[in-house]
């Protein structure tokens, strides 16, 4: 699907952006490329045949119909607003904002001008988390008991943001989507263990109402790349582990426990590999916030979603700093 009636805007090409870049230059609505590197600039105008400029011109561009946000986090909240305040829809990426008060505000200002406001919570457009999802709500997996998440690698570190706001928006998406509800109590531990002050390693604990748990571990000190969600059920297990092939990214467990004596007596069952179509999910996201511009559609991941997950982080974080001896 190509989306030629749009044009998109994209504020920066580092890491993530670049990718950014690709999807909406193969979707037909990449219009303009923004960042502070000249060098970089070039390489990709160059290469996709579209103009620099700068966020003021982009701004003020009445050709411009959005802006994908793919600049440092703690920048996201403030161009989200400003880009919405100048008529553009805006797909920003995780975390929305480092502050609730700045979500709130990309919240109203979408409403009021009626204006598209997504985050790139890109899981939730992958599609193997989506036939999860299905399994979830169909009942297919019965009642849900707990969850937990592993998101772990070896680098990249950071120090403008810690690993909790780094890795964690991902899983804590994932899991709100899955369990439908807020949760009631929200605890984190971690450490800085590469003593920059910025943790590098933290675990967090989720409580839903319903009784409903679930974990979150992320580091970037693991010897080896992990991103694994398991879904513990009353009738069935699945799990999404995204360092696999297509053809096993899905797995469900249709394990059995049975009762010996009034002892539980656990009785496997063969893994079974559900089919999964192999799409990027970054395309499916960008594709995904232009229909719901086209449409004027609420994105699945929309500011009010992002403020959810945003409120984890931070009650998360406030939990964190006590662990590692900081005041809130």
């Amino acid at each position: 699907m190509r989306f030629q009636n749009l044009r998109v805007g994209v504020v920066g090409c580092g890491y993530w952006g670049k990718h950014l870049l690709r999807n909406f230059f193969e979707l037909g609505a990449l219009a303009a490329i923004v960042d502070t590197d000249q060098k970089q600039t070039s390489q990709y105008t160059d290469m996709y045949g579209v103009p620099a400029r700068t966020w003021d011109k982009l701004l003020s561009d009445n050709s411009i119909d959005a802006i994908s946000i793919a600049t440092p986090a703690k920048t996201h909240g403030a161009l989200a607003i400003q880009a919405l305040k100048h008529g553009k829809h805006v797909l920003v990426e995780k975390p929305m904002s480092l502050d609730i008060s700045e979500a709130e505000t990309i919240i109203s200002l979408s409403r009021t001008y009626k204006l598209t406001a997504m985050v790139g919570h890109l899981l939730q457009y992958h599609p193997a988390f989506l036939v999860l999802r299905d399994l979830v709500t169909s009942g297919q997996l019965g009642g849900l008991r707990y969850l937990y998440s592993n998101r772990l690698n070896f680098g990249r570190f950071r120090t403008e943001e810690n690993i909790l706001w780094s890795f964690a928006p991902h899983d804590i998406s994932m899991i709100l989507a899955l369990t439908n509800s807020a949760p009631c109590h929200v605890r984190a531990v971690g450490q800085s263990y590469l003593g920059t002050g910025v943790a590098d390693s933290t675990i967090t604990h989720i409580t839903f109402d319903s009784g409903v748990q679930a974990h979150i571990y992320v580091s970037w000190l693991h010897p080896f790349k992990e991103q694994k969600l398991v879904v513990i059920g009353e009738n069935a297990m699945a799990v999404f582990d995204d360092t696999q092939d297509w053809n096993k990214k899905l797995i469900l467990y249709r394990h059995v426990i049975g009762q010996n004596s009034g002892i539980p007596v656990a009785e496997r069952a063969n893994a079974k590999f559900i089919p999964v179509e192999p799409i990027e999910p970054l395309k499916e996201e960008c594709s995904h916030f232009l229909t719901c511009i086209e449409k004027g559609k609420s994105p699945r991941t929309d500011a009010w979603e992002g403020l959810k997950v945003l409120r984890v982080l931070t009650t998360a974080q406030k939990d964190l700093d006590q662990s590692l001896g900081k005041s809130a």
